[in-house]
């Protein structure tokens, strides 16, 4: 198989105007919703083959059907990986905060705070 090739006969026309409701129906288009659903360049165009349409439908009538939070969101692998990264310089520069700034910080924000015993 060529690079970028799809493997297997391409998504009819119909399917793909499906998909495209669905994904628009989310805020986003092929293009735009690249890496939130973690598609390829190929279909980032708009070019899926009849199993990947087919998967892809499948899981937003599914999402749109239990609602989005109780399916993992779709992400691509090099955002998780960002996000990760993140989450640990968040959770190391939390640590050196003292709990009294911390406690008055969640204060301000409606919080209500009990030290430890």
């Amino acid at each position: 198989m060529t690079f970028g090739q799809q493997s297997g006969p391409p998504a009819s026309t119909k399917q793909i105007a499906y998909l495209l409701s669905l994904i628009e129906a989310e805020g986003y288009d092929f293009a735009t919703g690249r890496h939130h659903y973690g598609l390829n360049q190929r279909q980032a165009k708009g070019k899926f083959s009849v199993s990947e349409a087919s998967e892809m439908i499948d899981m937003l009538v599914e999402r749109a059907d239990t609602g989005p939070d109780d399916l993992p969101a779709i992400v691509d692998p090099v955002a998780k990986k960002a996000q990760e990264k993140i989450d640990t310089q968040r959770a190391t520069l939390l640590r050196g905060i003292p709990a009294e700034i911390l406690a008055d910080e969640l204060e301000r924000r409606g919080w209500a705070v009990i030290p430890p015993a």
